[in-house]
């Protein structure tokens, strides 16, 4: 018969097995190697991120085929942008982004978009940079190249300083990070607005809803100045909701070689509005005002002050997630002259139809018809009449 154990027994059995608790699992307060006493270790302090890893390559390749059913004997569409080629396949832009993007205070960075083809480039190209003084320009341009910091102050102001595109109108150049809905730019875009700036941009989040941007620069696409005054623009951008989008813009300055007293100033109103989960409408206004300009001889020579304005809309409708039709209609006023080189009121109107096979791919079609009240458009036997209807295909890779 075994024997009941003693209470001294039980005591040394427990203690025993209380130390052997304590030895084999220290408990959390207890002190570590190289801590202060009765202090939580401290943690290692993270690797910083080598410099080359905060750097990201970007790019977009576009190539394009455009049918006029004028068939000028230029082989030139009239008053288009970068859709100037009839019946010619289009190698229209190769574009390379390096950059290091910014977006908490203190932050720098930069960002350099370099640009290869036959029809982007050779219009973008700032004057003063890859474009001489004859207006000449290659199949390459720099077309962004400007640094960044973010200076923390309240919400972070932004400083870009360098060479970048406008902020300008609803429609834009196209690269990785910005796809406009129709394949052909409009007549605003091509007509009443400046492509790029190069000096300083300042913007800053006044919240979520409203922001603001201020501009000192050269002027319209100059990378050298012509004269020795600056332009300036402004920016003002509210959301008031998730559906509703508003931009005022604005640019000012002298714009003529050698002369700082004739200013050029430019308003730009943008609208745009979710009217449907698959339905997005956008309103664009531009009104423009130069003093004495000197005419050409087709619009009547001399100089005179010159204004013009247009109205361009659009209307989006996704279809599925990999399909989507889209409209434009503008109007564009010209009545000096000063920007097309004809006294006449432009119009056009396109439809856009987009087929998206994978995220990084995008197809689509353009049948457009423009108008004037001038025969401006080139007939197949050299004559001119006043419509041109064009139909073009387009493929874009974005990475």
């Amino acid at each position: 018969m075994s024997e009941r154990p003693t209470r001294a027994g039980l005591r040394v059995a427990a203690c025993s097995a209380l130390i052997s608790t304590v030895l084999s699992c220290p408990p959390a307060f207890a002190r570590q190697a190289g801590d202060p006493a009765g202090q939580p270790p401290t943690p290692a302090a993270p690797s910083p991120i080598p410099w080359y890893q905060t750097i990201s390559f970007n790019g977009l390749v576009s190539t394009s085929y455009v049918v006029n059913f004028n068939a000028p004997a230029s082989g030139t569409n009239q008053f288009r942008v970068f859709d100037s080629s009839d019946r010619t396949i289009a190698l229209d832009v190769v574009e390379l982004v390096v950059q290091r993007p910014v977006s908490q205070p203190g932050d720098t960075g930069f960002r350099a978009d370099f640009t290869f083809g036959t029809s982007v480039p050779r219009v973008t190209a700032a004057l003063g940079l890859f474009r001489d003084g004859s207006g000449q320009a290659g199949d390459f341009d720099l077309q962004q190249a400007f640094l960044s910091y973010i200076v923390p102050a309240g919400r972070g102001v932004r400083v870009d300083a360098g060479k970048f595109v406008t902020h300008i109108g609803y429609e834009v150049i196209e690269g990785y990070d910005g796809i406009n809905d129709n394949h052909s730019r409009g007549l605003l875009f091509g007509y009443a607005e400046p492509f790029t700036h190069t000096g300083l941009r300042v913007s800053y989040p006044f919240s979520d809803r409203v922001s603001a941007r201020l501009l000192v620069v050269n002027g319209w696409d100059d990378a050298r100045d012509n004269n020795s005054g600056k332009s300036i623009g402004a920016q003002v951008a509210v959301t008031p909701s998730s559906r509703v989008s508003v931009m005022a813009n604005y640019l000012g300055g002298p714009e003529q070689a050698n002369n700082n007293s004739n200013l050029r100033h430019l308003l730009d109103l943008v609208a745009t509005v979710k009217a449907a989960p698959a339905l997005t409408l956008t309103a664009n206004y531009d009104y423009g005002h130069e003093a004495a300009v000197t005419r050409l001889p087709t619009a009547g020579g001399g100089v005179r002050d010159s204004a013009w304005q247009g109205l361009a809309g659009y209307a989006r409708y996704a279809l599925s997630g990999r399909t989507a039709v889209t409209f434009r209609g503008e109007w564009f006023d010209d009545p000096q002259g000063a920007r097309t080189g004809f006294v006449q009121t432009l119009n056009e109107i396109t439809v856009t139809p987009e087929f998206r096979p994978r995220p990084s791919l995008i197809l689509r079609g353009d049948l457009r018809r423009d108008w004037s009240d001038r025969a401006v458009f080139e007939h197949s036997d050299g004559t001119f009449g006043q419509s041109q209807v064009t139909l073009s295909v387009n493929a874009l890779f974005v990475f």
